[in-house]
């Protein structure tokens, strides 16, 4: 039997961390308007279905790449306050994760929209 009092503590808990990453990380926020300004040009430009499928799944992407990283940060520091090799190495490799997604991103999104854009010169 689902337990709703526990099922409900999960979706609140969940939230919350939404909540506290875009309050205190700024990468996320701009992630955040970059994904609204994307769905703005897609309803401008009549994106397909498929297409918007394939951008949202790419922000989402960036948004859950960006909040692992988020997390990560947290981690190590919560871990050690101390300058070492290792924590260092988390926090590059975990924000290296977000830029190689975020490069993807904007390279699928010039994918999609550049035929678009094309057809207003036409």
């Amino acid at each position: 039997m689902i337990d709703l009092n526990k099922l409900y503590l999960s979706f609140h808990y969940a939230l919350q961390g939404i909540k506290h990453a875009v309050k205190h990380d700024q990468n996320l926020r701009i992630h955040f308007v970059v994904a609204v300004l994307v769905v703005i040009a897609s309803i401008i430009f009549h994106v397909n279905p498929f297409e918007m499928g394939i951008l949202g799944t790419m922000i989402l992407l960036v948004l859950a790449a960006e909040m692992i990283n988020t997390a990560i940060e947290e981690m190590t520091d919560l871990i050690t306050n101390e300058h070492r090799k290792e924590a260092k190495t988390a926090k590059d490799v975990s924000a290296g994760m977000v830029l190689l997604i975020a490069t993807g991103s904007v390279i699928v999104g010039f994918l999609i929209f550049i035929p678009h854009i094309e057809k207003l010169f036409r």
